[in-house]
């Protein structure tokens, strides 16, 4: 069976403290994806990865960094963890770059909100409280 493995699946970390979430797939796909989802909220890319040694911001990059120095792992770091990365975390991998779909909302002052959505392939869910 092809898998998706994201660990550890659950964290309670304190303010300031260094983590790297692991996400490992096992299917050769060159496409990988961090999201984050906050409560009441869609889905929202952090980074993501087409291939090895490259990757891109997604949406919310400040406060993580990744790497990626073959294609089965993508691992999201954490350096100073602070209230605001409080969230649930998936991690998914797809066979090609799936593109970056944008949904947009009308917050409050009329400013438009982004949120992605999970490639259609392969994901695992985790998430962090501080």
């Amino acid at each position: 069976d092809a898998v998706v493995t994201q660990f550890p699946r659950h964290k309670i970390l304190g303010t300031g403290k260094k983590l790297i979430l692991q996400c490992t797939q096992d299917m050769n796909h060159v496409s990988m994806y961090w999201y984050r989802q906050d409560p009441g909220s869609g889905l929202q890319l952090i980074y993501y990865s087409a291939g090895t040694k490259g990757f891109e911001k997604g949406d919310v990059p400040e406060g993580y960094h990744v790497s990626r120095d073959d294609l089965s792992h993508f691992p999201l770091t954490l350096d100073h963890a602070s209230t605001k990365q409080t969230s649930v975390y998936f991690c998914a991998s797809s066979l090609s770059t799936v593109l970056h779909n944008h949904i947009l909302s009308t917050q409050e002052g009329g400013k438009p909100r982004s949120e992605g959505t999970l490639p259609p392939n392969h994901g695992a869910p985790g998430w962090l409280s501080q």
